[in-house]
């Protein structure tokens, strides 16, 4: 079959890959039939190195059941069923607790032990804990926003949820891609009063006041805390959703939160170090967060998009075969797209 393999740092070429295979007795096999290429995705894009080794990538997907080993209970053939970012076994002491993405059994998609999802078929391992059945068919209309419960809007709700957004609230989004958009959502939909979006490209604030944002800050910096705080009556918000990753992002976050408000970080950190220890300890803000157990959220979320009451979907703003997914990953990289929906 035809997978994308990256090699080193913005060298992403399609290529014939292994087709899976049923491997353990709780595996099963998808056809991929919708994919898509993550923020996350850009950062190896941006740093891996050649002895990092080369990987299948992509752990988003929604397929069809092709195949299942021998122990799987909860699946059949012809299935049609959402891949979330992690697998799971569903059954161990941190999945009875919602948090698949600490399974012990559990692992990640896209790396070099484990191929991904942005080809034509990929391998489930633990499959009745990790794959969710759709009630719709493959072609459903709704399929964009299906796919985002795959990661993004499952992500961005957990940063809403561990920042501990609320009715009447004030949040603040940082970041203005897909998973900081899907945190728009997400906070609108818990009731928050005041969401205001920390970002700057005019197409994703017009999405972002669609979904909900009622206040955009697009300086950085000491700039940004300033303006917020002026939002706010001088206190800061309730709530930061950290949508990005970076020093100076975590540090906005934690400047722009009110005391004893808290910030939900769901950005892949790229520094071993929190900035800002001291602010959050003295100003008693709570920092939590980490990957997101979408898993956990799909059977809260899924009923709001079938029934059309949000359009995380709407973040998809290009689709591509899987030979338009190089020029995808720059694309977005290059700020040309949010999210980029692979078709194979």
């Amino acid at each position: 079959m035809r997978g994308t393999v990256m090699y080193a740092a913005g060298d992403v070429r399609i290529e014939n890959v292994p087709d899976p295979t049923i491997q353990e007795p709780t595996d099963a096999v998808i056809r991929v039939t919708r994919a898509c290429i993550c923020g996350s995705d850009l950062w190896p894009y941006k740093t891996l190195q050649p002895v990092d080794g080369a990987r299948v990538m992509g752990h988003e997907a929604i397929g069809v059941v092709e195949a299942i080993g021998a122990d799987v209970r909860t699946l059949k053939v012809g299935d049609v069923v959402v891949m979330p970012f992690a697998f799971s076994d569903g059954t161990c002491i941190f999945c009875d607790e919602g948090l698949q993405t600490e399974c012990v059994h559990g692992g990640f998609f896209g790396n070099p032990e484990v191929p991904g999802a942005q080809s034509e078929a990929v391998r489930i391992p633990q499959a009745d804990g990790t794959l969710y059945v759709l009630p719709v068919g493959e072609d459903d209309a709704l399929m964009p926003s299906l796919l985002t419960l795959s990661d993004v809007m499952g992500t961005g709700h957990h940063a809403a949820v561990v920042a501990k957004v609320g009715p009447g609230k004030s949040v603040a989004v940082v970041g203005d891609g897909a998973v900081g958009l899907c945190g728009v959502i997400a906070a609108r939909r818990l009731g928050a009063e005041q969401i205001i979006l920390l970002g700057r490209h005019p197409d994703r604030i017009a999405l972002a006041r669609e979904f909900g944002a009622t206040d955009v800050v697009s300086e950085r910096g000491d700039e940004a805390v300033e303006r917020v705080k002026e939002l706010t009556g001088g206190y800061g918000v309730h709530s930061v959703l950290e949508c990005v990753g970076l020093e100076q992002s975590e540090l906005t976050a934690i400047e722009i939160t009110r005391p004893g408000g808290a910030v939900g970080r769901v950005g892949v950190p790229q520094e071993e170090k929190l900035p800002a220890s001291q602010p959050a300890f003295y100003n008693n803000i709570s920092v939590s967060g980490g990957p997101a157990p979408v898993r956990a959220y799909i059977e809260e979320l899924l009923p709001d998009i079938l029934e059309g009451r949000i359009e995380p979907g709407r973040v998809f703003d290009r689709v591509v075969g899987l030979d338009g997914v190089p020029d995808g990953y720059r694309a977005m990289n290059e700020r040309e797209s949010i999210k980029v929906l692979v078709a194979p």
